[in-house]
């Protein structure tokens, strides 16, 4: 028998601050790192699982050296895409025209009409897109489907997510809603992604805060009333988290707090061991959380009809 051929992939956005997740995942699912590309050059982080990748801050480079290994017969199987938001559809296009499968990080989009023209690039070439939807395989959001799913009752959801940044945040690109669709599409996507696969299709859809550094609104969706709020100013942790934690999640349901604050840290080497399995989430899986934060970021902000957040109540943040 011959050797089994490793699986290969390429990595767009190596110095992003989500990157070292998608290396310790191919690491871990035995894939073999072949050629990396970012316009920064701190990425000493490679050498942790990929010493002798090859690696590019110029995008022409990166091409010329991927398409050189296609036409060796060395071609990529997959690109992993950690670039900004605004960036993942054209680099989808890229992964998948080179004759590789594209892993993109959240959102895959800014809009679900961008979904529209992947899906007929994926007709044209034959390859794949999956989305890192990651919250989808935390085994305390299954368990809350599974229990949820065949529920005839209406549920009452709070959410609440504070993840702390810093100044550096609005002087990057995360920091521009045209690059990064604003906070509850860079910071919110996958937990509305988990809120809809939970509790079935948004059926209404209302924007009760939209400012820089935090976002607030209403969703009706098939069994549950969702409020949330989302914030990266550390002013709105709890005064009990304030100074031990940077980082506050909370899901109620009905009033009982749901338990996933652990369980976090090896989600996107579960999502890259189901994509090379072929078991990746679709195009069609990740459509419903791109139209919640697009009909977001286009909604007028309303006051809350008694919907609204506390933690988004103008009397709590005076």
């Amino acid at each position: 028998m011959g050797d089994v051929q490793m699986t290969t992939f390429a990595l767009i956005g190596a110095a992003g601050y989500v990157a070292p997740r998608h290396m310790k995942a191919i690491h871990v699912v035995g894939g073999d790192l072949k050629v990396a590309y970012d316009p920064n050059d701190s990425v000493g982080i490679l050498d942790s699982h990929f010493p002798d990748t090859h690696f590019f801050t110029e995008f022409e480079r990166f091409d010329r050296h991927v398409d050189k290994l296609r036409r060796r017969g060395e071609k990529i199987d997959y690109v992993s895409i950690c670039s900004p938001n605004h960036l993942h559809d054209a680099h989808c296009r890229f992964a998948l025209r080179s004759g590789a499968d594209a892993i993109c990080e959240k959102p895959l989009v800014l809009n679900p009409w961008n979904i529209d023209g992947l899906a007929e690039i994926e007709r044209d070439t034959g390859r794949r897109i999956s989305t890192i939807l990651q919250l989808r395989l935390h085994p305390a959001i299954v368990a809350l489907r599974e229990k949820f799913a065949k529920s005839n009752e209406r549920h009452k959801v709070d959410l609440t997510y504070i993840a702390s940044r810093g100044r550096w945040y609005h002087a990057s690109w995360k920091g521009e809603d045209a690059k990064s669709g604003g906070v509850a599409t860079n910071i919110g996507v996958h937990f509305f992604d988990m809120l809809s696969f939970v509790f079935g299709r948004v059926q209404r859809n209302q924007a009760h805060l939209r400012e820089p550094e935090r976002a607030a609104g209403f969703l009706e969706c098939e069994r549950a009333d969702v409020s949330w709020f989302l914030s990266v100013d550390r002013n709105d942790l709890p005064e009990n988290v304030k100074g031990k934690k940077t980082t506050f999640r909370s899901i109620t349901v009905d009033n009982d707090e749901v338990e996933f604050s652990e369980g976090f840290t090896d989600l996107h080497t579960r999502s890259y061991e189901e994509i090379v399995a072929g078991r990746g989430f679709s195009l069609d899986e990740v459509r419903s959380s791109i139209d919640i934060v697009s009909t977001f970021r286009n909604a007028p902000v309303t006051s809350g009809d008694g919907l609204i957040h506390p933690f988004a109540r103008k009397e709590r943040r005076a």
